[in-house]
């Protein structure tokens, strides 16, 4: 890449731009560069002006500290601001010595007293001051990739909280998957609590957008649902409450996909709401069906006075139940135009089931094989991040 700060090309002269408004001074460096001329390329400014109007091609910048339109330290912080990932070597004059060291605590690679090089010093001087720009680069990327990954990891944390389940019958396992192979967060939640009569509430959440605003708006909306929860409130006042957060939190109008299950304490039934989400994954011994999605009702935050209607079902001895957002089922299916869809993404996980009977004591592995084969058949990772959640009764844990 041919721009400011991009390394020398293999067996290419390293290029200079040299920022020096006295002819005398100007003339002296090309001199000591001229028997130089195959491993350096020295190209002329005289003002700052000039040198910041344009993108400097350029691998290392020479700038004298007094110019006509920028004096001492003035000129490399406006080079530093124009150009920040480029090395630069101050030119000074012999009684401005402490101005270079100045310099160098402010951002320099190096400096050099005008009368004190000769073409050898002043090759590896600007050599040197390009790789030490290099190196503080790369440590530079590699902090700020430290701290998105911190950040990251808290806000999973809080999108996937332990679950407050001691019903010992009751295991529930989770995975989170950001998209786009780890680099794009995003607002997908889930949680989990039982109240004292035994009753379980478990929900699930997908904010639109991606992002690390749309991440920390899931954790409010997930902690939020948790509070109301284990206050007592009914569903429906839960739901609504929520709302209210997201409406007062969110950020470019984000809306809110969910879907609430209520566990009867005896295991034998549930209900559920559906806010615009996609229904979960009954499976009752070899058998597996989506639950019916009759009362589905719009995404959180979209329309005022809204209503999520329950939907009771019934369950059988050894169930278990499969949330999930759809970043699992967008994806795309090699050979295909459409995308995979809920329906084909259960047959796939119901196959594997089939194949395997003795799922129910490794659950976890059954969510880590699902988002393994969806992105098989995407070729590749999912644009869309992804929260699963297995809640199974009577099963070894």
């Amino acid at each position: 890449m041919d721009v400011l700060g991009a390394p020398p090309r293999t067996g290419q002269p390293l290029r200079v731009l040299l920022v020096e408004d006295d002819d005398g001074d100007a003339f002296l460096v090309t001199e000591l560069l001229a028997d130089l001329s195959e491993h350096i390329v020295v190209r002329r400014v005289d003002t700052l002006a000039s040198a910041v109007s344009a993108p400097l091609r350029a691998d290392c910048v020479l700038l004298d500290l007094q110019l006509p339109d920028a004096v001492g330290l003035t000129a490399l912080t406006r080079l530093r601001q124009h150009s920040p990932e480029t090395a630069v070597v101050v030119l000074t004059g012999q009684r401005d010595e402490a101005i270079g060291v100045a310099a160098v605590a402010a951002g320099a690679q190096d400096y050099l007293v005008k009368d004190q090089v000769d073409g050898l010093l002043l090759v590896k001087a600007m050599r040197y001051a390009w790789e030490r720009k290099r190196a503080e680069e790369a440590e530079r990327q590699l902090l700020q990739q430290q701290l998105v990954a911190d950040e990251n990891r808290r806000l999973e944390r809080g999108l996937l909280p332990a679950p407050l389940i001691s019903d010992e019958n009751l295991n529930l396992v989770a995975r989170y998957r950001p998209g786009r192979d780890g680099s794009l967060l995003g607002g997908d939640f889930y949680d989990a609590a039982e109240l004292p009569d035994g009753t379980v509430e478990v929900v699930i959440g997908d904010v639109s957008g991606h992002g690390p605003d749309e991440a920390a708006l899931g954790v409010a909306l997930r902690i939020g649902w948790r509070s109301l929860v284990l206050a007592g409130l009914p569903t429906s006042e839960v739901l609504r409450t929520v709302e209210k957060v997201l409406l007062h939190e969110r950020i470019n109008h984000s809306f809110v996909t969910l879907c609430t299950i209520t566990i009867r304490p005896d295991r034998r039934s549930l209900r559920m709401r559906l806010a615009g989400h996609p229904p979960p994954l009954l499976i009752e011994g070899d058998a597996g069906r989506l639950l019916p999605m009759d009362n589905l009702g719009v995404p959180l935050g979209l329309m005022p006075d809204a209503v999520w209607e329950p939907v009771d079902v019934d369950l059988r001895p050894g169930w278990s139940l499969l949330l999930y957002t759809d970043g699992v089922f967008e994806g795309k299916v090699k050979g295909q135009t459409e995308r995979l869809g809920h329906e084909n993404m259960a047959n796939l996980l119901m196959a594997d089931l089939r194949a395997n009977p003795g799922w129910r004591q490794r659950p976890g592995v059954v969510l880590d094989k699902l988002i393994a084969a969806v992105e098989e058949l995407n070729e590749g990772p999912l644009d869309d991040d992804v929260a699963l959640a297995l809640l199974s009764h009577g099963e070894i844990r």
